[in-house]
Parts: C-alpha cells; sequence; structure tokens
C-alpha cells in the first residue's frame, strides 16, 4: 500500500499514513493528528506525487557498522556550514540532562531510517515520563534546522562536554546515541579483545570517528560521587561503548557475573556511577525493526522505552531480560536464523552490583 511521511502533531514521531487518511494516531504518545491532503506543485490535492513514499517492508535489519572511511562514490547528506563552526550549547538547567543523538547518514549507501524516531521516542520518554526538563535534554539530528546541533563530529564533541559540565552529587545524566558504530584496532593497549568501538559522525568520512576511549575521557571520568550516568547506546559492536571497566554477562535463567576489563588504564569515574546499556556485544550488529510498530526503530531503543513504560519497581537484571525477550520476539516474527542475526542487550558498568537488587533510575 502507498504511504507517506507525517509527523505527529504532539511528540514530533516521524510516521507513514497511507495515502487518503485523514488522521493518524502516534503510537508513541497515542495523540491524533488531522492529516493535510498532500498537494501537487499547482497547489492541488493529489495522493500519487511527491509526498508519497514506498511502505517500509516488516524486517529487522541489521545495521552494518564496518562503513570506509576514505569511501568516495557514496557520501553521506553535505550540510552548508563552515567546518569552524562548532556547537553552542544551551545554559544547563536542572539536575537531569540528555544528549540524544540520531543519525541517519542520508545519501549513503548504508543510510539508517530508525534513528531519528529513537531520538524523538527517547526526548518523549525522558521529557514526559522521567522528568527531564525540555531545556536540559540537547537533540542531534539531521534534521535540526540549527546548523550547530547536526551530529558533527565537532557537535557531538561539544555535547558531550556540555553534558558533564558542572556535573555534582546528585545528577543524573543521559547520553543516548542511534546511529552506525565500528570497531578499529587498539593501539594503546587498553582492550581486552584488541579493538576499540567508535562511533560514526555524519561527517566521519572527512573527520574521523569518535573512539570509546575519548567517550570515557569526556563523560565518564569527570563524574563526582553521587551522579550517575546512563548511556543508551544503540549501536553495532556496542558492548563496551562507554569503555566502562566491568561488563556483566547474564544467561536466560537470569543468573549473571562481571568481568573485569580493566587492563592497564583507568576507565572509571571520580566517585559517581556510569552504567552503559548497549544493544549487543561487541562482535555482534544491532538492528532496525518495523516489527514493533510498523515504522522504523532500533531493536534496542524500543525495547528499553517500552519495558520502562510498562514496568515498575524495575531492577537493571529485570531490565536485560525484559528487552532479551522483546527483542528476541521481534526477531522470531520475521523469520530471522543464523548467527549475525543474534542481537544480544548488555550492560556495563563503573562498579559492579547486583543487578537483580539495583533499581533503574534515571
Amino acid at each position: 500500500m502507498d504511504s507517506r511521511r507525517c509527523q505527529c502533531k504532539y511528540c514530533g514521531m516521524k510516521m507513514s499514513a497511507p495515502i487518503g487518511a485523514q488522521t493518524i494516531s502516534c503510537p508513541r504518545c497515542q495523540s491524533v493528528t488531522q492529516l493535510q491532503p498532500p498537494r501537487n506543485n499547482n497547489g492541488f490535492a493529489n495522493g500519487v506525487i511527491n509526498n508519497v513514499m514506498t511502505a517500509v517492508n516488516t524486517g529487522f535489519s541489521a545495521r552494518p557498522g564496518r562503513m570506509n572511511p576514505n569511501a568516495n562514490n557514496s557520501r553521506p547528506q553535505q550540510f552548508n556550514m563552515s567546518p569552524q563552526i562548532s556547537m553552542r550549547p544551551p545554559a544547563v538547567h536542572g539536575r537531569k540532562r540528555a544528549v540524544l543523538c540520531g543519525i541517519t547518514y542520508r545519501g549513503h549507501s548504508k543510510s539508517l531510517k530508525g534513528s531519528i524516531n529513537d531520538v524523538l521516542s527517547m526526548r518523549y520518554l525522558l521529557v514526559q515520563k522521567l522528568g527531564f526538563p525540555n531545556a536540559s535534554v540537547l537533540v542531534l539530528t539531521e534534521d535540526e534546522k540549527d546548523p550547530c546541533k547536526i551530529p558533527t563530529k565537532g557537535n557531538i564533541r561539544s555535547a558531550l562536554r556540555w553534558l558533564v559540565h558542572g556535573c555534582q552529587p546528585g545528577d543524573s545524566l543521559v547520553f543516548h546515541y542511534s546511529g552506525h558504530g565500528t570497531r578499529v584496532r587498539d593501539r594503546d593497549g587498553d582492550e581486552v579483545d584488541g579493538h576499540d568501538e567508535s562511533l560514526c559522525p555524519v561527517d566521519f568520512e572527512t573527520e574521523g570517528r569518535i573512539l570509546d576511549d575519548e567517550i570515557n575521557h569526556t563523560i565518564v571520568r569527570p563524574l563526582p560521587r553521587g551522579a550517575t550516568l546512563h548511556g543508551i547506546i544503540d549501536t553495532c559492536f556496542s558492548g563496551t561503548f562507554l569503555d566502562l571497566p566491568f561488563m556483566c554477562r547474564i544467561n536466560r535463567a537470569g543468573y549473571f557475573m562481571w568481568e573485569d576489563h580493566r587492563i592497564s588504564t583507568y576507565k572509571g569515574t571520580r566517585g559517581g556511577t556510569a552504567i552503559s546499556i548497549s544493544a549487543c556485544d561487541d562482535h555482534q550488529n544491532s538492528g532496525d525493526t518495523t516489527a514493533f510498530t510498523g515504522f522504523p526503530t532500533g531493536a534496542l531503543t524500543y525495547s528499553f522505552i517500552k519495558t520502562l513504560e510498562q514496568e515498575t519497581k524495575l531492577t537493571y537484571g529485570r531490565l536485560l531480560m525484559s528487552m532479551h525477550n522483546k527483542i528476541h520476539e521481534a526477531q522470531k516474527g520475521v523469520g530471522m536464523n543464523g548467527a549475525n542475526e543474534t542481537q544480544e542487550p548488555q550492560l556495563s558498568a563503573s562498579e559492579q552490583f547486583d543487578i537483580h537488587s539495583k533499581m533503574v533510575a534515571l
């Protein structure tokens, strides 16, 4: 069935509506948006012209992370901005702050479909459900009109510095990333598996990636005692994306153990707590899927949000198991099989704790 792009009037969620539909209900906030008839270049309604898009086929597609930084035959979307421009972060408001970064890599051969939806969903959860001030949630996507909020390497770096600037005991910080991730050879000997993980900014082909070493140095190490950071990382090869000292391994029965990833470099905090909830292990791919709602979302982001919305008194152990079950059902529902299609959500932390006793508190 032919469909067209539309946007929730209330929360901003991007959706696909059947041609001819007069209203659409948002699957995130349940609000009903009145749709305007599509128009042709002469201003007359026409249901089969530029506003039409092909309906997304239901499925669970991998987010391949091995992108060539030197590729020149399929570049990401170029933005009209000087390389010298860096982000002007907003003033810090409140004790709860978040940086939400979603990148689709428009025009690239490995573009993604669900990243901006992920960010809009996360912003709705934080502001409407968890009490984060709207002014304290910094969003970086290719849809932002302010060029300083496009997810370039320089803007992402500035946003991460803003997130922890002036951090005090009692602060709750969130970094959510939805986009491509890659693995590169570790050159300083601080990785158990011999590889650093990295995120790919929209301009990664010209400016390069941001390694997990830098992410850890920027937002993990400055955390003072009494402050908490949660990383929600929806990308491939993301198990140790924040480079935290301890990795939790849990089986389907709920039994868990901690792996010590400390080698030679200190990866912890100044006394605060850092916890990363990531889409998959360092050797796995994550996925976009339409199986949950009919429109593209990251499997990790969706399962994380739905679990927080549906369950009270949630422990980290229960969160991990619930996300695993939701993703497994999505994979099974579209008939996926094979080792490369396995996606196991992971938890890493700056300290070891009982995941079945410690409560999730953002």
